[in-house]
């Protein structure tokens, strides 16, 4: 009968875990590809009145993620927007126009009178 050795691990070997060899790149793509939520609420209280309530959330996504869970205000905020400066001329414009409506339609109601 022969005797086998017994192995024995190796002192120089590592254990590889799920983060061990990711860059900070590849933790920001699993991030932007997942998304991260963060919710959290502050308060501040002197003896039991409440004097300052802040509700904080926060979400952390890719353009296409916040798309795909139905969020995107950005689209239609004019101030992030690049036509903004068309946009802000063209309210003036309908609010001109709405005006002089409104002053015909009073001086007609005033002539009928």
């Amino acid at each position: 009968m022969t005797a086998t050795p017994l192995s024995r691990p190796q002192p120089n070997r590592a254990i590889t875990t799920s983060t061990q060899g990711s860059s900070l790149a590849d933790v920001l793509e699993r991030v932007l590809d997942k998304g991260v939520v963060i919710a959290g609420d502050i308060s501040i209280s002197v003896g039991s009145t409440e004097l300052l309530s802040i509700r904080i959330r926060l979400l952390i996504s890719s353009v296409d993620k916040a798309r795909e869970i139905g969020i995107n205000w950005w689209e239609n905020d004019p101030y992030l927007s690049s036509r903004n400066q068309e946009l802000l001329a063209t309210n003036q414009q309908l609010q001109s126009r709405l005006e002089t409506l409104e002053a015909e339609l009073r001086a007609l109601k005033a002539a009928q009178e």
